[in-house]
C-alpha cells in the first residue's frame, strides 16, 4: 500500500496524509482551501473566533472546495483570577506601551473562552467533517455530541500518557506533538516538563501505545521529515511553520522575513505572550521576560495584555514585541504557494522512499 493511502487518509477523506496545522492569527480560508484542494487537510484556527466569525469561515471554505477540512479549538482550563499577577504584568508592560504610544495597558481579563456550549452549538450547526482540539478534550458529552453529528475528532498529545487519555476520551486519531513544534505546546497533563520529548522519540512510543492512527508533528518541513515520520509508524504528518511562508497565510511580512532568516537555534519556549508555553523566534520581548514566569497571568489573560503590543509592534515594522511562533525547522521553509508546497512535499517524500528502497 502506498504511503498516500492508509487508515488515516480514509478516516479524514484526503488524498495525501499531509495536514496544515491550525495557526491562530496566521491561517486564512485561502490557505485552508489551497491545501485541501491539493489533496491534503486544511485546518481553520477557530480558538479566537466568535460564533458568527466561525460560521462565516466555515461557509467560505465549503464554498471554495469540495474537499474535507478541519476546525480547531482550544480546551484550556478557564484561568484563575489573580489580581497580584495581573497588576505586576501590567506594570511590567507599561514601558513598552509608552514606547509605542499605546496609552494604558488593558485590564487583566480573559480574552477568549475555552470550547464550551456556544462553540459546540455553532460546530453542530456548521457540521464540519473534522474537529480538532489543543490542550486536551472538552467534556465527554461534547465529544459524544460531535461524534454523533458525524465529526472525526483529533487532539494533540505531548506524552504517551496524554495519548492514552485522548484515545480513552474518544479521539479518532492522535497528533503526536514533538518538542520541536512551533506555537503553543499541547501539553495538558501535568507536569509540563514531561512533554519535552522530541518527535523522533515521541512518535513511535505513541504508535505503540494507542490503537488509533498517529499524526506526527514538530520539526517536519520537507520530504525527509515526512519519510522519517512514516518510518516511525505515523500514518500522517502535520506541518505548521512550513505553511507560514506561503503567500496565502496571514503572516506579517516582518514575520515571514524572520522565518526565512531563521537558523537552527533561533527559537525559544516562552509563556510571556499568552501565559502558556509556546515556541517562537527569540526577540527582544522574549529576552526581557526570561525568568519572570511567576508574574505571568494564566492563559489566555496574558493574551489580553500583550495583544495590543504585538499588533502595534507589527504596524511599526518592528519584530521586538511580535509573537513569531515557529518550529525548529523554520530554515527549511520554501515560501511556495500552498498547493505547490503540498505537491513538492509529496514529490520529495516519494523520492526519499524510493531512494531507501
Amino acid at each position: 500500500m502506498s504511503w498516500k493511502s492508509n487508515k488515516l487518509t480514509e478516516l479524514l477523506g484526503i488524498a495525501v496524509p499531509i495536514i496544515q496545522a491550525p495557526m491562530a492569527g496566521s491561517t486564512t480560508t485561502e490557505l485552508v482551501t489551497a491545501v485541501t484542494n491539493a489533496g491534503g487537510l486544511g485546518s481553520l484556527a477557530c480558538a479566537f473566533f466568535n460564533t458568527d466569525q466561525f460560521a462565516e469561515q466555515c461557509a467560505a471554505v465549503r464554498k471554495a472546495t469540495n474537499g474535507t477540512f478541519n476546525v480547531n479549538f482550544f480546551t484550556h482550563t478557564e484561568p484563575a483570577a489573580d489580581a497580584a499577577r495581573g497588576d505586576a504584568m501590567r506594570t511590567a508592560l507599561e514601558p513598552y506601551y509608552e514606547e509605542l504610544g499605546l496609552g494604558e495597558v488593558p485590564d487583566a481579563i480573559a480574552s477568549s473562552p475555552s470550547f464550551g456550549s456556544d462553540q459546540l452549538d455553532a460546530v453542530l450547526a456548521a457540521s464540519p467533517p473534522i474537529v480538532s482540539f489543543h490542550f486536551g478534550l472538552p467534556a465527554a458529552d461534547m465529544v459524544r455530541a460531535l461524534k454523533e453529528n458525524g465529526a472525526v475528532i483529533l487532539s494533540s498529545a505531548t506524552t504517551v500518557n496524554e495519548a492514552r487519555q485522548l484515545e480513552a476520551g474518544g479521539v479518532d486519531a492522535v497528533i503526536a506533538q514533538g518538542f520541536e513544534a512551533g506555537g503553543h505546546r499541547g501539553t495538558f497533563a501535568p507536569p509540563y516538563e514531561a512533554g519535552c520529548v522530541g518527535t523522533l522519540a515521541l512518535v513511535p512510543q505513541i504508535v505503540d501505545a494507542v490503537g488509533v492512527p498517529v499524526i506526527a508533528a514538530g520539526g517536519i518541513a520537507d520530504g525527509r521529515g515526512i519519510a522519517s515520520a512514516l518510518a516511525l509508524g505515523a500514518q500522517g504528518v502535520q506541518l505548521g511553520t512550513a505553511f507560514l511562508t506561503c503567500p496565502e497565510s496571514a503572516a506579517h511580512d516582518i514575520y515571514r522575513r524572520a522565518l526565512v532568516a531563521a537558523h537552527d537555534d533561533a527559537t525559544r519556549i516562552t509563556s510571556a505572550f499568552s501565559g502558556r508555553p509556546a515556541r517562537g523566534l527569540e526577540n527582544r520581548y522574549i529576552r526581557d521576560m526570561a525568568g519572570r514566569e511567576d508574574m505571568f497571568p494564566d492563559f489566555p489573560i496574558n493574551n489580553t495584555l500583550t495583544g495590543p503590543l504585538r499588533k502595534a509592534s507589527a504596524e511599526a515594522g518592528k519584530e521586538d514585541f511580535m509573537s513569531l511562533w515557529s518550529g525548529q525547522a523554520a530554515a527549511l521553509s520554501k515560501s511556495l504557494p500552498a498547493a505547490e508546497l503540498v505537491e513538492t512535499l509529496v514529490a520529495e517524500t516519494d523520492a526519499v522512499l524510493k531512494r531507501l528502497g
